[in-house]
């Protein structure tokens, strides 16, 4: 039976996401900020975690309690919209440094003090964004979240150039979803991106390198 440690599942795409690999017949690890999170999921192949992404010595702690090669699928889903509306030079700086820390520092930290409780050829893979590509902005907007979420894909890619090593390193796009951080006018509902999202990281499973993938299993420009 293999293994997904889902950080962020409390709500929204993370908790579909465990609930999709639960589905599949996999063992899974979510982790969530208020213990109680997940309790209607209750089975016996569902473990919970009560973890705050920004909590380092949590994290730590949470990579003690691993085995080396434990996990097939680490993925971090974190994310939060932040000052995101006007130009970025408008931002408010602490609310901006938030940002980045919940979907930077944060996401890529686990990654890398968390990639060798990967197996040697199983999957890191972060929630990214449409919206982080760089090559694909053609039209602003946004630019605060676009731009912690270009870092994340920057820093992903680093860690995997810097291991160099047989795992596959995915960001990935989920698509415009209706959730509490996609709103109400968001084309896609959780049901049409997640299960889809989930066939990309079977497809994309020991491929080894870094890519950028949409949930429908198309390659990104970075």
């Amino acid at each position: 039976m293999p293994t997904a440690l889902i950080v962020g599942a409390s709500r929204g795409l993370g908790r579909a996401l465990a609930e999709e690999h639960l589905k599949r017949g996999w063992q899974v690890i979510a982790t969530v900020r208020a213990a109680d999170s997940l309790a209607d999921l209750a089975q016996e192949e569902l473990t919970v975690e009560q973890l705050d992404i920004t909590d380092w010595p949590a994290i730590d702690a949470l990579r003690d309690r691993l085995t080396a090669g434990s996990l097939d699928l680490l993925f971090v889903n974190a994310g939060v919209i932040g000052p995101s509306e006007g130009p970025i030079g408008d931002a408010d700086p602490d609310a901006f440094a938030e940002m980045m820390l919940v979907n930077t520092l944060a996401p890529l930290r686990i990654c890398d003090r968390l990639a060798d409780r990967v197996a040697e050829t199983g999957t890191v893979a972060v929630m990214s964004s449409g919206l982080g590509s760089i090559a694909g902005n053609d039209s602003g907007g946004y630019e605060a979240y676009r731009t912690s979420k270009a870092a994340l894909d920057q820093g992903l890619r680093s860690i995997a150039a810097r291991r160099a090593d047989r795992r596959t390193y995915l960001a990935c796009d989920p698509g415009w979803v209706r959730t509490d951080m996609g709103g109400a006018q968001a084309p896609l509902s959780i049901e049409q991106s997640i299960p889809r999202l989930v066939d990309t990281l079977a497809a994309r499973a020991g491929t080894g390198g870094s890519a950028f993938v949409s949930y429908g299993g198309n390659e990104l420009p970075w």
